[in-house]
């Protein structure tokens, strides 16, 4: 079973996908650590990517399909996989679609959470101060203005694939905003 978890940030996919991680043997796969470990390693898509990276462009969709493509062939992934940061683009999801219909490894469900933005951005303010309150140092990237940057950022890039999943039957709305279990049950729901 694939599934693609979709929302902002601070909206409970890093959660949820651990959940799903345990209950339904699946594997959680971040593209930005797949590419991390193929330069690493030294694999000869690790040194396209590298060089691609090195010279400040962003890597190509064929090159990241390639990766995601391999990575999938892992005995980790035999149950499934969530895709977590890919697709960002209509044209990633048209590709993933066909590397995936071709294994007859389709994308089960997309999963898209919904969050009320200022809310996440009280959530983080809360979690800042229960930070500092416990004595602890803040993450550096840990403060609203980068924060406000991403939620922009998800909205131009990658909310605007949200029609194509709707176009395909596959897109699903579970609330972000309700507590980690009762998403949970919703998303276990629309699972079957």
């Amino acid at each position: 079973m694939n599934l693609i978890l979709i929302g902002p940030p601070g909206a409970g996919k890093g959660t949820q996908a651990k959940i799903l991680e345990e209950i339904y043997g699946l594997k959680q796969l971040s593209t930005g650590d797949m590419l991390r470990a193929e330069i690493a390693d030294g694999t000869d898509l690790g040194k396209k990517a590298k060089a691609i990276m090195d010279a400040g462009n962003l890597v190509s969709d064929d090159i990241m399909v390639g990766m995601i493509e391999s990575r999938i062939e892992q005995a980790d992934c035999a149950k499934g996989v969530i895709f977590d940061g890919f697709p960002r683009t209509v044209e990633q999801a048209k590709a993933l679609d066909t590397m995936l219909g071709k294994k007859g490894k389709p994308v089960k469900a997309v999963i898209e959470f919904v969050a009320d933005e200022e809310t996440l951005v009280d959530r983080l303010k809360s979690r800042i101060a229960q930070t500092i309150a416990a004595g602890q140092e803040v993450r550096g990237d840990d403060n609203e203005e980068t924060f406000r940057k991403r939620l922009g950022v998800y909205r131009a890039q990658t909310a605007p694939i949200l029609p194509y999943y709707e176009g395909t039957g596959l897109l699903h709305k579970v609330d972000g905003m309700a507590s980690v279990e009762d998403v949970s049950k919703e998303i276990k729901a629309l699972l079957g």
